[in-house]
């Protein structure tokens, strides 16, 4: 494949595109023709987008883009030829852009998918087992609008590197009473793993609630348990936080927090409704977490809409140090604006300053 266009931002610069407006141009890549017409449907039926154009596999795409000039792309992992996969590294490379990818929830389309969101698609979106319904149409609608509005961030990670697991062990925390929370939506991926990524294997036990399908949450793990000197795992319903760990909330149809036991912290599964629409919630983690006081550190990052902004207010008023992504470095400024509003934060910093931000916290309160 050559050429796939003109780039129009240099790598680890933002291509600011809010300042657009109006309607926004999408380009539908997919290899199937009902799911074509569905996609095609259900945005141009939404007055803040028009479908500029379909392609059913990548090489259409690349002249479609270079014709057309749209604003975002809803691209499948799985098609024909190329994969929705191989085609988003060359763009990325040669044409950054929003890119939604609208996946299957198999394995490899799960794995797959979170390899997009590390490249530079902006967000993810399952295409269900039993059928597209209305709501995740609708729900893709949103998405690629706030895909087509947001900043292309570009922080591609050396894929061929050495692991920081296969080069450095785990090193016990020095102590073990405290915790830290993280929570994220879209654009979370990247920005969860660039915060992870510049924690030391001494730091107390990480959770995080990151908006994502069930399946998808199950490859990012295994993904961060690769690549990270901490053991990464999902939190299951009574596991004991441990210093050197890293736990996702798994989503499905429960929310995850922390509880006491003993002397102990453990994660717990929350059987309560969808909270901002969402499972998992980062108000539901947070909430939880509020008892804890100064042990905690919190960090909200790049997400659409104000989940975890309610938690992140009670978490400071019980002494916890809050830490919000800037909106500079954020795809979607919506859950980090939402907890400034509140005034629920102490400090927001660029996403490779929370790293340090969170280290700073916990330093100080080993004192």
């Amino acid at each position: 494949m050559n050429a796939v266009g003109t780039s129009r931002s240099h790598p680890g610069v933002a291509t600011d595109r809010s300042v657009h407006g109006g309607v926004q141009r999408v380009l539908i890549v997919d290899d199937s023709l009902a799911m074509q017409k569905l996609i095609s449907h259900a945005l141009n039926a939404d007055p803040r987008l028009s479908v500029v154009g379909v392609a059913d596999d990548a090489y259409a795409a690349r002249d479609m883009i270079k014709a057309l000039a749209p604003d975002v792309l809803v691209l499948d992992v799985e098609m024909p030829r190329m994969s929705g996969l191989d085609f988003l590294t060359r763009l990325m490379r040669l044409r950054p852009m929003p890119v939604v990818m609208f996946s299957s929830v198999t394995q490899h389309g799960s794995d797959a998918a979170i390899r997009a969101l590390v490249l530079g698609a902006v967000d993810c979106l399952a295409k269900p087992r039993d059928g597209v319904t209305q709501d995740v149409l609708s729900l893709l609608a949103d998405r690629v609008h706030a895909a087509a509005t947001a900043p292309v961030l570009l922080s591609v990670p050396d894929e061929d590197a050495p692991s920081a697991k296969s080069m450095a062990p785990a090193r016990p925390c020095r102590r073990t009473d405290q915790v830290i929370l993280i929570g994220a939506s879209t654009g979370g991926v990247a920005a969860v793993e660039t915060v992870l990524r510049g924690l030391p294997s001494d730091m107390p036990p990480v959770v995080v609630a990151q908006h994502m399908p069930e399946s998808f949450l199950t490859s990012f793990s295994n993904r961060l348990d690769s690549i990270l000197p901490q053991t990464v795992c999902l939190a299951g319903d009574g596991v004991e936080l441990a210093p050197g760990h890293i736990y996702l909330a798994p989503g499905g149809e429960h929310h995850t927090g922390i509880a006491r036991r003993g002397h102990g912290l453990v994660c717990v599964s929350i059987e309560k409704p969808k909270r901002n629409g969402h499972y998992p919630s980062v108000d539901e983690l947070f909430l939880s977490a509020a008892g804890l006081g100064d042990r905690v550190t919190a960090a909200i990052l790049t997400g659409l809409g104000r989940d975890g902004a309610e938690g992140m207010k009670a978490l400071r008023n019980a002494g916890a140090h809050c830490i919000g992504q800037d909106e500079a470095s954020c795809v979607v400024y919506g859950m980090p604006r939402a907890a400034a509003d509140a005034a629920a934060l102490d400090e927001q910093v660029p996403l490779d300053r929370v790293a340090a931000a969170v280290i700073t916290s916990v330093t100080n309160a080993r004192g």
